[in-house]
């Protein structure tokens, strides 16, 4: 991000986020075309003050603007926006969403994320990276996954209350909510999403540093909203397979058959 960013000069976090130089690209724009328009009309109600003030025009004109330059503004105004639209924003979803049939086939990490009020819980997939079947019957608490311990892809499957995930690799995170309508967003990742009860939504990045951050939900969610955030740990590598070994074999442990932990 260049020194003459608007959206710097306004305190945005710094982008930890491969794909976040982009987006950064198209906020600075936006911004741009925010400055200029509020420039433009502050001189225009200036002028109109100056112009049309009392003193200058004692008696009152019932014909208003007799020219079309505030027409040709607007319109201006309109394609200026247009190509905001068609230009900048539409060809980044694009590709934002194009991305995915790829990501998925460069071993990336796969987290289910759960909303609840309020807070965040994370499914890992374990060592098998077979996520274990849901059972919304079986939940017996707002931030419980409901994960059937009954399916065999479930035993080593394990939960925690702060996302970890490596530098340098492409993390997929499916969205949902236990309850009503959240929304996800990661802002040093530039990315968000809405986490929606009953749909599972991927959401997609690759960090390129490490870093210890917050998450947050973005959507009104109740009198808890405001307290509603979460942690987030970018480590390396190395450190994220050792973290995921471990708790892997706990979950292991936990889950594994009473008589099969008594028989050992």
């Amino acid at each position: 991000m260049n020194s003459l960013s608007p959206s710097k000069f306004l305190g945005i976090p710094e982008n930890f986020a491969a794909h976040g130089g982009r987006v950064d690209h198209m906020i600075d724009v936006v911004h741009w075309l925010m400055i200029a328009l509020f420039v433009g009309w502050t001189l225009f109600f200036l002028y109109c003050l100056v112009r049309f003030r009392q003193s200058a025009n004692p008696k009152a004109s019932y014909y208003g603007v007799r020219n079309h330059v505030s027409s040709h503004l607007e319109i201006g105004i309109v394609i200026l926006e247009a190509v905001l639209l068609l230009g900048f924003a539409f060809p980044l979803w694009k590709e934002r969403t194009d991305t995915f049939e790829t990501v998925q086939k460069q071993d990336p990490v796969r987290v289910r994320v759960i909303g609840w009020q309020f807070g965040w819980t994370y499914h890992y997939p374990g060592e098998d990276g077979k996520f274990g079947r849901i059972d919304h019957r079986s939940k017996t608490s707002a931030s419980d996954p409901g994960i059937d311990l009954d399916d065999p892809n479930a035993m080593d499957d394990f939960t925690t209350s702060v996302l970890k995930i490596p530098k340098d690799r492409p993390a997929i995170l499916m969205i949902t909510s236990n309850d009503v309508i959240h929304n996800y967003a990661i802002v040093p990742m530039r990315i968000q999403q809405d986490a929606i009860p009953g749909r599972s939504i991927p959401m997609w990045f690759t960090p390129n540093k490490e870093l210890e951050t917050s998450v947050v939900c973005a959507q009104l969610c109740g009198e808890g909203h405001g307290n509603m955030a979460g942690q987030m740990e970018v480590v390396s590598q190395k450190a994220y397979d050792d973290w995921y070994a471990d708790q892997t074999a706990g979950a292991l442990k936990r889950n594994a058959p009473k008589d099969a932990t008594a028989s050992r």
